[in-house]
């Protein structure tokens, strides 16, 4: 028997509750349809992912500072979060086509410098006598890192790539999941 679960328990019942098989499928279609999308139209799709986003963030901005009539605790990083989300989600929707470019480019900097400082720990722990397996693994971590920060926006362009193709596997997995639950 397959089971579908959400990765967080229901309040008040002891274990995840399950997903109907028709939002499994439907989670499967939507995933399959956008991976496509993105490998045959990368560049007019992330115009529209980019643009939920904005949107997404500028509605979440406007709950958060309207939280703060209710509930004050921590209000000064509801302000912060409140303000950013509402200023990113106005620039996102005034400028879509620049946030295309720069969104994905600036997250393909930021896996970058991820990329060296895990590298730079790894290396670390190899020459400190975690073996020579840390050392190497650090080594490729720094390779990649500096290459992602030197070409960030090829980076971007490979980073659409590479989530079209796990929206189609992971689409298609799906669907089979739901094809293979029980009603």
């Amino acid at each position: 028997m397959v089971d579908a679960t959400f990765g967080i328990g229901t309040p008040g019942l002891t274990g995840p509750a399950s997903l109907p098989r028709w939002l499994v499928l439907l989670q499967g279609i939507v995933a399959l349809a956008l991976g496509i999308l993105l490998l045959v139209y990368p560049v007019g799709t992330l115009v529209v992912l980019v643009v939920f986003l904005g949107v997404y963030w500028l509605i979440n901005g406007i709950f958060i500072l309207a939280s703060l009539y209710s509930n004050r605790s921590d209000w000064g990083w509801k302000m912060l979060v409140g303000v950013l989300g509402i200023l990113g989600g106005i620039l996102v929707l005034v400028y879509p086509l620049y946030s295309t470019i720069l969104l994905p480019t600036f997250l393909a900097i930021i896996i970058g410098v991820e990329g060296l400082i895990i590298g730079a720990v790894q290396l670390a722990r190899g020459l400190g006598g975690a073996g020579w397996g840390a050392g190497i693994l650090g080594v490729v971590s720094i390779i990649f890192g500096l290459i992602l920060i030197a070409h960030p926006f090829i980076a971007a362009l490979a980073l659409v790539v590479v989530l079209a193709i796990l929206a189609i596997i992971g689409g298609i997995l799906a669907i089979i999941l739901a094809v293979r639950m029980h009603a």
